[in-house]
């Protein structure tokens, strides 16, 4: 595991700095790329044979007046908003999306904000746009409790959507999302910087992934003991502020420093699923 992981990571900043060099030359070409670096892992000018593209989308936030538009007899249909997008979100071998709502359904009565609870039908849009994963640690993954989360969930096992960040109970919680593709195993591992000041009820914590160093830690070694690369969804830091702030960047700098291949930012400008 731990020499594939080495190769993944290598090829990953290479290709990034290589890039940046070309750029500054006027030209990208893959192979000057490839043959100027080299790893121990790779014969000079050689291409690695198993790579896999990953492809993020998010915060899809539903407020009331974008499921109110999804409206159709019988339910609500979501697909308009993603189709034109849709090619886009296939074509990656692995798209993660931040689901920001808990899709609860209407049994307990949908909401906007500031506390959402969405139609199932956004799982079943997601699904058919080609996302394989949903991110579900964020600031508003306690808005209408645990009864909220439990129908989410349910929803997203029946639609065979991974999930991650929020889990129906310890057992699910301890059991690492790992996504195989390409003969490649990417662990993918969810945290938020807290809930809007709701309260993790009292031995719910597997409710919410919160950014807690020792647990993220922990975590993330683990992953990396069993994944080929580790990616850590990091839902942090001030909205509508384009720049990290301290806390940020020392969460990152922890993911970092306990093996994560990468992270992926989200919070700072939320996204909204909206016709037009």
């Amino acid at each position: 595991m731990k020499f594939v992981k080495q190769a993944i990571s290598v090829f990953f900043i290479v290709l990034i700095a290589g890039c940046q060099d070309e750029a500054r030359s006027g030209t990208t070409d893959l192979n000057t790329i490839e043959s100027r670096f080299s790893t121990p892992f790779q014969k000079e000018g050689e291409r690695f044979r198993q790579l896999v593209t990953v492809g993020t989308i998010g915060d899809i936030l539903i407020h009331d007046r974008v499921y109110d538009d999804a409206r159709v007899e019988g339910g609500f249909d979501f697909w308009p908003m993603l189709e034109e997008v849709a090619p886009y979100l296939e074509e990656p071998d692995i798209t993660i999306a931040n689901q920001e709502t808990m899709i609860g359904g209407e049994e307990i009565g949908l909401s906007g904000y500031p506390s959402f609870n969405s139609p199932f039908e956004v799982g079943d849009a997601l699904k058919k746009a080609g996302v394989d994963v949903v991110t579900l640690a964020n600031n508003h993954t306690l808005d209408r409790g645990p009864k909220a989360i439990m129908n989410a969930l349910s929803y997203w096992d029946k639609l065979d959507m991974m999930y991650t960040g929020s889990f129906k109970d310890r057992n699910d919680a301890n059991e690492l999302r790992i996504v195989k593709k390409n003969g490649l195993s990417i662990a993918i591992l969810s945290y938020t910087y807290g809930t809007n000041g709701i309260p993790v009820p009292n031995g719910q914590e597997y409710l919410v992934n919160l950014t807690d160093p020792s647990l993220m830690r922990q975590q993330i070694e683990e992953a990396s003991e069993q994944a080929d690369a580790v990616l850590v969804a990091l839902h942090a830091g001030d909205e509508y502020v384009y720049y990290p702030n301290k806390q940020q960047k020392e969460w990152v700098q922890l993911a970092a420093d306990s093996g994560a291949t990468a992270v992926i930012g989200h919070h700072l400008m939320c996204c909204s699923l909206r016709n037009g």
